[in-house]
């Protein structure tokens, strides 16, 4: 555990602080986002041009249909990271280092394919009467999409968020027993299954959210980098 009230600007290269700067890449990237999002659309728009969507989807889609309790796990995922940040940032700082890379790597990536490989999804539904029911759940759900686009959704920041937060957890101090490893789990599972009962998802986004997190899980927490990591904060 990290006393930051020792904390001095002059000290913030400093072993015992230098993870604080990993903290920047949250607005950094927030802003990279909203440019993808809305502010390259309307600055092409001022030429009169548009961005060409490539629609993500598959016939498995068709056969997933539309689950409104699933709400409370996608807006779960919130919480998730939020506490997986806060508990590493102050708890476990080699903790915190890993999570905050395997987040700067998969997310950057997901930015990188957004830019160059602009994608969207097209099966939505349009209305309650589509649904053929109405509830508060749907009501939730409606509001879901009238803020957040169906641009940049392959790969699923959701099923990577969730990643991070799930192999970080595994690889914790106080997280890492099997009856922690086990709701940490079904939390990931049920997030990134509420990704496509919501249809804000295709399959294919969580599978190449999944390959990405898959191939970059050795780097950070199994491979040389990872070690060199746990020697740095002293816990090698």
């Amino acid at each position: 555990m990290v006393d930051y009230r020792k904390f001095r600007l002059d000290r913030l290269n400093t072993p015992a602080f230098s993870h604080i700067w990993l903290l920047l890449y949250w607005p950094i990237f927030g802003i990279v986002f909203m440019f993808l999002e809305r502010g390259l659309p309307y600055l092409l728009g001022l030429f009169g041009k548009e961005i060409s969507y490539y629609p993500i989807y598959c016939p498995l889609d068709d056969m997933i249909p539309f689950c409104e309790w699933f709400i409370i796990p996608y807006y779960f995922w919130f919480v998730f990271l939020i506490g997986m940040l806060i508990y590493s940032f102050f708890f476990d700082i080699p903790t915190f280092r890993k999570y905050m890379w395997f987040i700067i790597i998969n997310y950057s990536i997901a930015a990188l394919i957004y830019f160059v490989f602009p994608n969207m999804q097209e099966f939505r539904p349009l209305s309650r009467e589509e649904i053929g029911r109405d509830n508060l759940l749907i009501d939730v759900a409606f509001f879901l999409y009238g803020f957040d686009t169906n641009t940049n959704v392959f790969p699923s920041m959701h099923v990577s968020g969730s990643f991070a937060v799930l192999f970080s957890a595994w690889h914790s101090k106080h997280f890492s027993a099997w009856y922690f490893r086990i709701p940490f789990l079904i939390v990931t599972v049920l997030i990134s299954l509420a990704t496509v009962f919501l249809r804000q998802h295709s399959i294919l986004d969580v599978i190449g959210s999944l390959a990405i997190c898959f191939a970059t899980y050795p780097l950070v927490f199994r491979g040389k980098w990872a070690k060199r990591m746990d020697v740095y904060c002293g816990t090698a």
